[in-house]
């Protein structure tokens, strides 16, 4: 028998565990705990893989691969130099490395009052990029500078000019602020290169973050994360729109998972951008945008928000939510407060990520001018989170095709095929994805009919 994995994820609110049998992708077995923040997260996890070893004995004995957002996940702040340009890459970045952006300083750290916005935000990582490389020398250095001088606690990546990564680098050692060199995220204009950066930022998430939350009391838990959970699911869409060319496995093309959860809303989208746009800041297929005000439980009130018609019914039923993130329906009326929350939720949040496309005009004419990610080739559309995997294939369509009814102005998928990540596979492929690629795509393609 081939041996198995075990990829966790330590939800927010409930942690999900999958069992899956190398090679094959198999999934062997899967279960469901509600995550144990107050006490101990590994207590979730213990009786997942309880339940799990019920099923199949080998889970007992599995290798585990984790991704977590308990605990809040990762907050990251960006300090930047021209908002239009290094701040704004930075900011893609930090999303795309599965961190929830709590603030962007464009400017740099060059006065108290900027250090003082910074503190405010109250970053689990800070990063800083800043200058072409060979270009702009001010930011970085200041700004590193600055963080050793304030005795700064928290881990700081460091992405930008390369010219004067050495001098942030000496400052930030000499004064001990744990810290990370990465190659710059904008090395030339119109260039967007965050990889270097995302995966410094998951270093120090797992190395840094993870132990400094105190969800556990032991060390096993930084043994087991290899992400914040963000990251490792747009790992996962990466991986199902690329597929493995090594292996000769062919990816599904473009493609955009929704996924609604308690706190926030996710949208990963991995759609090739048109060749005919040259940006500033450059493209990249891959982003991740996540709405830290949507969402079915602690962002249920904000969320209702989003309806200026919505009732006292649906705020009352907000209210609860809020008050109880644990709530589960029981009762019908319970379960429709919960789709109408949802169609707000990822309506909103597909809407902020794809923008807008309207005509202007100017001094040279007609102008078509865009803003977020154009998504209106996109012929396929996931949705996640446990509203829509706990519920009828009916409703999951009915709550996305909600976003993309709506306003045409919209740059939202025309008519794409909706699918439901119903065993909750995408966070498991992420997981996988980096050792054992093979697995991955055959686990995404055996529970997703892509």
């Amino acid at each position: 028998m081939s041996p198995s994995v075990a990829c966790v994820d330590l939800g927010s609110t409930f942690t999900k565990a999958a069992l899956v049998e190398l090679g094959s992708g198999r999934l062997l077995a899967t279960a469901e705990h509600p995550t144990t923040v107050a006490t101990d997260v590994l207590e979730g996890w213990h009786a997942c893989r309880d339940a799990l070893a019920a099923v199949d004995p080998s889970a007992r004995d599995a290798p585990v691969l984790a991704c977590s957002s308990a605990g809040g996940g990762l907050r990251i702040a960006v300090v930047g130099n021209e908002e239009l340009v290094t701040a704004e890459a930075g900011r893609r970045v930090a999303l795309s490395s599965g961190g929830h952006v709590v603030g962007v300083l464009s400017g740099g750290l060059a006065d108290a009052a900027a250090l003082d916005r910074l503190r405010a935000t109250a970053p689990d990582v800070v990063l800083v990029v800043g200058g072409t490389d060979g270009g702009e020398e001010e930011t970085v250095p200041v700004a590193a500078r600055t963080l050793a001088e304030a005795g700064w606690s928290a881990p700081v990546v460091v992405a930008g000019n390369r010219e004067v990564g050495d001098v942030a680098r000496a400052a930030l050692a000499e004064a001990g602020v744990p810290h990370l060199l990465a190659a710059n995220v904008v090395p030339r204009i119109g260039v967007l290169a965050p990889e270097p950066a995302r995966a410094a930022v998951r270093q120090v998430f797992v190395a840094h973050v993870i132990g400094g939350k105190g969800l556990s009391a032991g060390p096993d838990l930084a043994a087991m994360v290899r992400g914040a959970t963000p990251d490792v699911v747009l790992a996962g869409v990466e991986l199902l729109a690329r597929g493995v060319p090594a292996e000769g496995l062919a990816g599904v093309g473009d493609v955009v998972v929704v996924d609604v959860g308690g706190a926030t809303t996710d949208v990963h989208a991995c759609v090739e951008p048109d060749p005919g746009l040259h940006p500033v800041v450059g493209a990249t297929a891959s982003g991740r945008t996540v709405e830290g005000d949507l969402g079915m439980r602690w962002s249920a009130v904000t969320t209702v928000g989003q309806d200026p018609g919505a009732g006292p019914d649906l705020r009352a039923a907000a209210e609860r939510r809020r008050a109880d993130p644990g709530l589960v329906p029981t009762e019908p009326a319970e379960t429709a407060y919960d789709e109408r929350l949802a169609v707000l939720a990822a309506g909103t949040a597909l809407r902020r990520h794809a923008g807008r496309s309207e005509v202007v005009y100017d001094g040279g004419g007609r102008v078509v001018v865009s803003t977020g990610r154009d998504l209106r080739t996109v012929d396929l559309v996931i949705g996640s989170g446990g509203v829509l995997r706990h519920a009828a294939p009916a409703v999951a369509e009915r709550v996305l095709r909600a976003a993309w009814d709506a306003d045409p102005g919209w740059q939202l998928p025309q008519d794409p095929r909706v699918l439901v990540d119903a065993d909750y596979v995408l966070a498991a492929a992420g997981l996988l994805a980096t050792d054992h690629p093979g697995t991955a795509y055959r686990l995404l393609r055996g529970h997703l009919d892509a």
